[in-house]
């Protein structure tokens, strides 16, 4: 089990050899990269190396595994990228808010998955909040997605899901041994984080993570587990206050 951070959370407070530095001294040894970090890979992993951190997972775009995954394989392979993460799908891209059209997304991401796999990757898609919203007929599509991909991991962000309305143990029990990697994240208690779009610093919000994380080590073989916060005013406190939490249970 390996205590990572997700680079998205630090992208307001570069430059990066700087954030390494203040993640290797908080006590990481992973990193996850996202789109905003691979214009130079060998520069990244050359800073990467000083600080004595990998990058095991990375995010690439849904658009650059369809269409240029070569080039996806080409960053990942200067950063020594292990497991690639489709993290999102925009509003603009989803599809038809129905059981068979989510179903096709999921079989679009079997279809990298498959590619990723011959090529000696692992392959997962990251949730939001909207996987979880119920369609019409009462189901949600993360339910599809997953279904229709049965191939494919899951890394679960397990505050999406709650802001999603969802109670994620039940999709712990059921999708457990499809849970590859965890974005470790916490929800703001009532009136704070105001200025952090609601998220405060991991186990200092709402959600349980001592019993979380108990349930997704006995249940998951995840070993990655991602420090993140979407819009926090002080990267290295959420950095460091989230790890010597996470560390105490």
């Amino acid at each position: 089990m390996n205590w990572s951070f997700q680079l998205y959370s630090a992208r307001n407070f570069q430059p990066w050899d700087k954030v390494l530095k203040v993640l290797r001294e908080a006590g990481y040894k992973e990193v996850e990269g996202y789109g905003g970090v691979y214009a130079d890979p060998a520069g990244l992993r050359a800073e990467l190396d000083r600080n004595g951190l990998t990058m095991p997972t990375a995010h690439f775009a849904i658009d650059t595994l369809e269409t240029d995954f070569d080039g996806a394989r080409r960053i990942a392979d200067a950063l020594g990228v292990r497991t690639m993460v489709c993290p999102y799908l925009v509003p603009d891209a989803r599809p038809e808010a129905t059981a068979a059209g989510w179903r096709g997304f999921g079989e679009r991401l079997a279809a990298v998955g498959e590619k990723a796999t011959r090529e000696g990757y692992g392959f997962a898609w990251h949730n939001h909040d909207f996987e979880f919203k119920a369609l019409a007929d009462g189901s949600v599509p993360q339910q599809h997605i997953l279904d229709a991909a049965p191939g494919v991991g899951w890394e679960i962000d397990v505050a999406w899901v709650v802001r999603g309305g969802a109670d994620p143990m039940p999709w712990i029990d059921r999708y457990g041994q499809r849970i590859v990697a965890v974005h470790v994240k916490d929800i703001a208690k009532p009136g704070e984080g105001l200025d952090e779009d609601g998220w405060s610093d991991v186990g200092h919000g709402t959600i349980d993570w001592a019993g979380l994380l108990k349930a997704l080590r006995a249940g998951t073989p995840a070993r990655h587990f991602i420090m993140e916060q979407d819009n926090p005013n002080d990267f290295a406190r959420f950095a460091r206050r989230s790890i010597e939490s996470v560390q105490s249970y």
